[in-house]
């Protein structure tokens, strides 16, 4: 208060030196949004200039289908997600209607091996007799050409007059005789001849026979074997879709082994492959596990687009076209040790960044 008793007031700040604190914060924030562009804008820029990265892709794997190849009931071995080591038996088909084909084939084959002998045997017989027939008609044509000596020797005896008319006669019968036992021989010969190329096509089938039989042995105790549905490779069992007393066909989708060597498969828009080559590093993000990148690298490029590979590809030559941007699948297969990698499941969504320049 005033010595008259009136109020007295603060003297207002000078408008200039409002002026100036305001323009001193606007510095101060500017400066400051200046070197927040410096600190992480600029490594923002570079690393899009770097670098290409796409959220259209996914953890893959060659993930083997099991199906049965011979019919019959069921006994699983194994459970929901389990691990399996190569070879490990997953399921088991009643195998004993396959053993008793395999049985009966076996017998069928010792069957035909002793058909195979015998026809052996009776070629051996023929043969023999084809060669003692050859050898009574070679013997009765030496008989033969002595006694046609001999009868002309009596010609010419008789035309001499020194020969009687019996022993001329007696020498035409003996040669006419002759000629008949050449001609005989010569006959059974002849169907010896024939007995040993029936005994050689009996022997040609038997061998057949037996050949089949022995295929039908090999095929009988592969389908023994097929009973028996084993790992192909190491892996986790997953989709199974049998149980225990199930009557599998063949063909039919059992489970699925999912193996641990597992990578990534990324649809890059093929405006990003200009600078994307084989080899390049990249660091994978995967959804599932936001707290750790897993580093890999470029390893192919599929030869084609997705879109060419689908069940109805695209007819760009027929109706109005509009241009899309497509993508071309990239495989990235990954550097880690595949023990790092046991949680990554086919499906799963990754990122993958991709280090153009090295």
């Amino acid at each position: 208060m005033g010595p008259t008793g009136e109020r007295l007031e603060a003297p207002a700040p000078s408008a200039p030196k409002r002026r100036w604190l305001k323009w001193i914060v606007l510095i101060v924030i500017v400066a400051l949004v200046l070197i927040a562009a410096i600190v992480w804008g600029i490594p923002y820029i570079i690393h899009m200039w770097t670098h290409e990265s796409t959220d259209d892709a996914f953890i893959d794997a060659h993930v083997v289908q099991m199906a049965p190849k011979v019919s019959g009931y069921a006994r699983v071995h194994i459970d929901d997600n389990q691990l399996v080591k190569q070879g490990d038996l997953l399921v088991e088909i009643d195998p004993r209607d396959y053993q008793l084909a395999l049985e009966a084939a076996q017998a069928a084959e010792k069957a035909a091996i002793a058909t195979l002998e015998q026809s052996k045997a009776q070629l051996t017989a023929a043969q023999t007799n084809v060669k003692a027939a050859q050898a009574d008609v070679a013997s009765a044509q030496a008989t033969a050409r002595n006694n046609e000596g001999e009868l002309a020797r009596m010609r010419e005896l008789l035309k001499k007059g020194a020969g009687t008319r019996e022993d001329y006669d007696a020498a035409v019968a003996l040669a006419k005789t002759s000629e008949a036992a050449v001609a005989g021989y010569e006959a059974r010969l002849r169907g010896m001849e024939a007995q040993t190329r029936l005994a050689e096509a009996q022997l040609q089938a038997s061998e057949a026979s037996r050949a089949q039989s022995h295929v039908q042995v090999e095929q009988a105790q592969q389908n023994l074997g097929y009973t028996r549905i084993t790992a192909p490779t190491a892996g986790r069992v997953t989709h199974r879709s049998v149980s225990t007393g199930d009557y599998l066909q063949v063909g039919q989708a059992l489970l699925a082994i999912v193996p641990a060597e597992v990578y990534v498969t990324a649809n890059f828009k093929e405006t990003q492959l200009t600078h994307m080559k084989v080899g390049q590093e990249v660091l994978v993000h995967v959804d599932a596990f936001p707290q750790h990148d897993f580093r890999a690298h470029v390893d192919s490029f599929q030869a084609g687009t997705g879109s060419r590979f689908t069940l109805l590809p695209p007819e760009n030559a027929t109706g109005h076209y509009v241009k899309v941007v497509q993508r071309v699948p990239v495989k990235i297969v990954f550097d880690e040790p595949v023990e790092e990698l046991r949680d990554l499941s086919p499906g799963m969504s990754v990122e993958p960044d991709v280090s153009l320049g090295k």
